[in-house]
Parts: C-alpha cells; structure tokens; sequence
C-alpha cells in the first residue's frame, strides 16, 4: 500500500531553505524511506519517544525529518540538521519534538548561598 506524503507549511519551508544538494537527498530519503513502510524502524526510520509533535523521524545523512503517519498519509512536520546531539530548523536549535526539553543555561539564580 502506498501512503500520500503531504509537507506542513513549515515544513515546506524549511525544505526550501536546505542548499539544493541536501534537499535533493532527503527529498530521495522521503521518496524511498516513507512511500511504503513509513512505521516500519530501520537505520533510517525512528520511532519516537511519545511527545507533542511528531510520532517518527526519518534520517538521511544528518538531515532528519520528523512526521506522523494518519492513515494512509504520512504528513512531514519539521525538517531540520542534525548537529550533534542538537536538531537545528533553520538556525534555531528545536527541541519542541522533546518530552523534558533542557533547562536554559545562564547566571540566574542559584539558591541562598550562606
């Protein structure tokens, strides 16, 4: 069975942002990866710890696409680099996809100190 692949807005952007070589390769990865199996873990296709966003991620190289598969459609939400252990959309560091995402590190305040 094949499935329909529909791109968010977002996600369509982001695609476009990406230098024409790495879009070419993930829009193959897409292709190949999501058409027929797209629930299916394999090297390239992983399953998700349970989160708001998205219930997979497909990875080509360090290009990674995070989506959710309803019914027969698989529908791309976010398309992002992954750098590593940090999954950047544009040039924003996302964490949105991550049930406890890390606390902002800075100089705010510690606790007494006495």
């Amino acid at each position: 069975m094949a499935f329909r692949i529909t791109i968010s807005d977002d996600a369509e952007s982001q695609l476009k942002a990406l230098p024409m070589h790495e879009r070419r390769v993930l829009e193959a990865a897409i292709l190949a990866k999501l058409l027929d199996r797209p629930t299916t873990p394999t090297r390239a296709i992983k399953q998700l710890r349970p989160n708001p966003l998205a219930e997979y991620e497909l990875r080509a190289g360090n290009l990674r696409a995070l989506y959710n598969v309803e019914a027969s459609e698989v529908v791309l939400l976010v398309v992002g680099r992954k750098e590593g252990n940090k999954l950047i959309v544009g040039s924003v560091e996302f964490h949105a996809h991550q049930d406890d995402p890390p606390e902002p590190t800075g100089s705010g305040p510690t606790g007494d100190t006495q």
